[in-house]
């Protein structure tokens, strides 16, 4: 029988973080899920648990053939295949040189047959011919799990498997971990949400500061950190944002004017339909939540609302009182609105401060590239006390922790107090005690009346309390039909 014991474990991270396995061993046939907050070492301990990370000091003992799979290395596979060309327009006679579905599952083991039963049973069959780089969130999330699952490990190590999911997908995921489980397999999760431990697993661990501070029965260990949480949670009341730069250089809007107007909007692609027909407004005042599956469109949506979609120029659409193409630059649109979504976390690889990546929402770049005031700088060192990241202000944005640094984007896309605020997926891969830390951030600023909210989330608990509308993706035939609603 497979075994992986830690006795004494230490695993060294940096000159001055070490990960702390005290003692935890994990059977064959066994399901774990571990959760802790951002930074406390949780990405570590599946690279050690996966024999990645070697320890410097302790026994390790390990007979399993793991396999890990993480948010990291979706990030990385991603851009390597959008590398594969320079340009996301490709000319008539241009080959698109980027790998499909079925090549990604198949990159370590050649197995057609298990690759179309593994696609199969994650419902991504059909787009096993499709290049890899244009399915969506979670169509990535599911071609990397049968990628995973193509050599038959037997200790299987997921590092936040749920984020970016719909809720059906969540569903149809555990209930594959489930089904894997009776079978005899070895499943560790790795897992920033309490809630998101599916029924099955029977042992927790929890980790604080890089150490493995709580290892037992589910039941026992939940219930003490839900304490924590209740704790934490107490010192968020009475929470005031820092202050707007400077609301008066801001162009005003009218109170009256709708800020998205949308008239029969159509985004194709290769003649085929993301956005059908669809007619939709934000009035003033309004908050809207946008939900649907994964690659419904959702995105494309909110990429002509952002001005960066090359089609809103051939659709009937008026953002801030202004009609699209009517002589107006990116930058007129792009000052009325903060922005957070994967794509952009996946874009901010420069090399930058965190300090500066807060920064860089005044001026909404990637990086810095002109001078900051001194205001400014007072305004980023109030919103890094916020966050608790004072000590990591001037260390390398990309050395945080993913959910850290979605937390950062967060900030930079609030800086301005925008008139509009897109949050696509925000809360991706967030501990629940920074969910509720982000979401008391919406809360305050649209309690201050001056910002409205588009909030993209397969979670519906996550919507922030503000929201008054909700437009919903309703799958029809091969296509999706539009439901609005007021709630």
């Amino acid at each position: 029988m497979s075994t992986l014991q830690i006795s004494q474990g230490t695993f060294h991270l940096s000159a001055t973080r070490n990960l702390m396995l005290p003692s935890l061993t994990i059977r064959a046939g066994e399901s774990w899920a571990f959760v802790g907050a951002n930074a406390s070492g949780k990405s570590s301990l599946a690279r050690a648990l996966a024999g990645e990370l070697a320890a410097a000091r302790g026994e390790v003992v390990n007979t399993f053939r793991p396999t890990r799979l993480s948010l990291e290395q979706l990030q990385k596979l991603v851009s390597e295949e959008w590398q594969r060309n320079n340009t996301d327009m490709l000319s008539p006679d241009e080959e698109d040189t980027g790998r499909t579905a079925a090549d990604i599952i198949q990159q370590e083991v050649r197995d057609e047959a298990r690759c179309r039963q593994l696609a199969g049973t994650f419902g991504i069959a059909s787009l096993l011919d499709r290049r890899f780089k244009y399915l969506s969130t979670g169509e990535t999330r599911k071609t990397l799990l049968c990628q995973a699952l193509m050599a038959e490990p037997d200790l299987l190590i997921l590092d936040e498997p749920f984020d970016g999911l719909d809720v059906a997908s969540r569903a149809n995921l555990a209930q594959v971990l489930a089904q894997l489980h009776q079978q005899g397999h070895t499943l560790v999760l790795v897992l920033n949400r309490f809630d998101d431990i599916p029924d099955f697993v029977e042992r927790v661990g929890v980790l604080a500061e890089c150490e493995l501070t709580h290892v037992g029965a589910r039941e026992a260990i939940l219930a003490e950190a839900l304490v924590a949480q209740l704790a934490h949670s107490e010192n968020l009341q009475g929470m005031a944002l820092p202050e707007a730069d400077d609301a008066s250089a801001k162009t005003a809007l009218s109170s009256q004017t709708p800020l998205v107007v949308l008239r029969d909007g159509v985004v194709s692609y290769n003649d085929r339909p993301v956005l059908n027909h669809l007619d939709w407004t934000v009035q003033a005042g309004e908050h809207w939540q946008i939900v649907g599956p994964n690659g419904a469109g959702k995105s494309t949506l909110l990429s002509l609302v952002t001005g960066d979609h090359p089609q809103g120029y051939s659709n009937d659409l008026t953002l801030f009182g202004r009609r699209r193409g009517s002589g107006e630059t990116i930058w007129d649109i792009k000052q009325h609105i903060g922005y957070v979504s994967s794509s952009l976390h996946l874009d901010y690889r420069v090399s930058s401060s965190v300090r500066n990546v807060i920064l860089s929402g005044y001026f909404d770049s990637i990086g810095i590239y002109q001078a900051v005031s001194d205001r400014q700088q007072k305004l980023a060192e109030q919103w890094l006390q916020l966050l608790g990241m004072r000590a990591v202000a001037d260390a390398p944005f990309q050395s945080l922790s993913w959910g850290q640094q979605r937390l950062v984007l967060i900030a930079r896309a609030l800086v301005k107090h925008p008139a509009l605020l897109i949050l696509d997926e925000p809360l991706q891969g967030l501990d629940s005690i920074n969910r509720q830390l982000v979401r008391r951030f919406v809360d305050v600023l649209i309690g201050e009346g001056a910002t409205q909210l588009l909030f993209v989330s397969h979670h519906a608990e996550d919507a922030p309390q503000c929201i008054t509308h909700r437009l919903t993706f309703v799958p029809d035939g091969d296509g999706y039909r539009y439901q609005q609603d007021r709630l």
